[in-house]
């Protein structure tokens, strides 16, 4: 049986080694976008620095973040990691005490460069790698508990994880086919689901581009308000939102007549129905499903149950019948994966600062950063990468050990012998190089 080394000399002045090796795939993309250069150009910069200009910052978070720093204080790790660092182009990471002041120093002309940025980029690759003549937009909300009771904004409201404590409740607006974010607003925690829906929804349509002609919606119950849905028909814009089981609803789903659509006793019916202060009669669709008999799956379900079935019920004005309906609403499922994603492999759920402005411009920031990590698995890794989460492509590509060596004029990263994705990471290095983004 072999042993172990016994004796070994430490030393500790190598400035060239990195543990995120795998990195420099994600940089190489993000130059191929001229990142760096859109924030210079595209945000009025109202103040510099003698030591790091504000996007040296802004591309520091962003790379810390997909390195998996939760934690502004984390990023502390990087400052001995110099690898990293000549990555960035910068001769020191800056300290964590110095991304938290840049945050909180940012105006709000220069918070709206940074969305006018993500816009922008947004515009570039949005028919990259396939052209696409449709739209779905995928509303929700989310609960951010914070801890501090003097952080700007953070307000007791609907907490179900921590009752009683305060929180932001940003809305948070996917689209349905490449679960890019489309728009966002950090909130209050006292915020209502549907206070702030139609704000949020025209942020959206200013965005959408002239040519897209089919524009969906799916929302949950948190949107069925008839000041919210009432607008989408007036400009004909297709929609399936979960209805509220009100009384009056559950006296009519339960007088329907049901067909059959699917094996396991899944039935589907309409109705029209005028909820108070709505305007005029709107067409509402009902699925209902046996109980199922193991228990494990019954307190997973969250829909409204009556006798032996569960409901789900829709207003709608899309021009499908119900089981349609229902199969167009189905795939908004993962609208909730995406958000898990942002709270456990991006640091949504931690706020950096007490004041609301620098939070929000954190918020605006992961979102810009989860789309670029979107769009690098969506451009430049195989297809059945595509639905890979972070922490996957962190243990796979990013965290890989790796020495930066100068010689001959030249720079050589040094990998692993036995790394066993050798082959991906030069599919993914030759993509990048071959992508004409205009």
């Amino acid at each position: 049986m072999g042993k172990g080394i016994r004796k070994i000399i430490f030393s500790f002045e190598d400035s060239t080694l990195t543990h995120f090796g795998g990195m420099t795939l994600f940089q190489r993309f993000c130059r191929k976008l001229d990142l760096k250069g859109i924030l210079q150009r595209h945000t009025r910069w109202q103040r510099r620095s003698a030591v790091y200009h504000p996007v040296e910052l802004l591309q520091s978070m962003i790379y810390t973040m997909v390195a998996g720093m939760g934690r502004i204080y984390d990023t502390r790790i990087i400052q001995y990691n110099g690898c990293f660092q000549e990555l960035l182009g910068l001769k020191e990471f800056p300290k964590p005490s110095t991304l938290r002041e840049f945050l909180k120093r940012i105006t709000l002309a220069e918070s709206q460069g940074i969305i006018r940025v993500h816009d922008l980029l947004r515009r570039k690759i949005w028919n990259l790698p396939h052209s696409s003549s449709s739209l779905i937009f995928d509303l929700d909300s989310t609960v951010l508990p914070v801890f501090g009771w003097r952080i700007e904004g953070a307000k007791v409201g609907y907490n179900p994880a921590k009752p009683g404590r305060p929180s932001y409740h940003p809305l948070i607006c996917f689209e349905g086919h490449t679960r890019d974010t489309w728009c966002g607003f950090l909130r209050s925690g006292d915020a209502h689901s549907a206070s702030g829906a139609q704000a949020l929804w025209a942020d959206c349509r200013k965005k959408i581009p002239k040519y897209l002609y089919r524009i969906r919606i799916r929302a949950n119950s948190g949107f069925f308000d008839h000041k919210f849905i009432e607008p989408l028909d007036e400009e004909k814009t297709a929609y399936a939102v979960v209805a509220k089981m009100t009384q009056s609803i559950q006296e009519r789903v339960q007088n329907l007549r049901y067909r059959t659509f699917r094996k396991g006793g899944w039935q589907a019916a309409q109705f029209t129905y005028q909820p108070h202060n709505w305007k005029r009669l709107h067409r509402f669709i009902v699925v209902r499903r046996p109980k199922p008999k193991s228990q494990e799956e019954d307190n997973q379900l969250t829909l409204w149950e009556f006798k032996d079935y569960f409901y789900h019920t829709f207003v709608t004005n899309l021009l499908l019948s119900p089981e349609n309906v229902w199969h167009f609403y189905k795939p908004r499922a993962r609208c909730e994966l995406d958000i898990r994603e942002l709270k456990e492999s991006f640091p949504l759920g931690n706020i950096p600062t007490n004041s609301f402005l620098a939070n929000q411009v954190n918020f605006h920031l992961i979102l810009l950063t989860y789309d670029l990590v979107n769009w690098f698995k969506r451009m430049c890794l195989p297809q059945e990468w595509n639905s890979a989460a972070l922490h996957t492509l962190r243990r796979d590509l990013f965290a890989l050990p790796a020495r930066l060596v100068h010689a001959g004029g030249k720079n050589q990263l040094k990998l692993p012998q036995r790394y066993p994705h050798q082959k991906l990471f030069y599919q993914t290095l030759s993509r990048i190089e071959h992508l004409k983004i205009i």
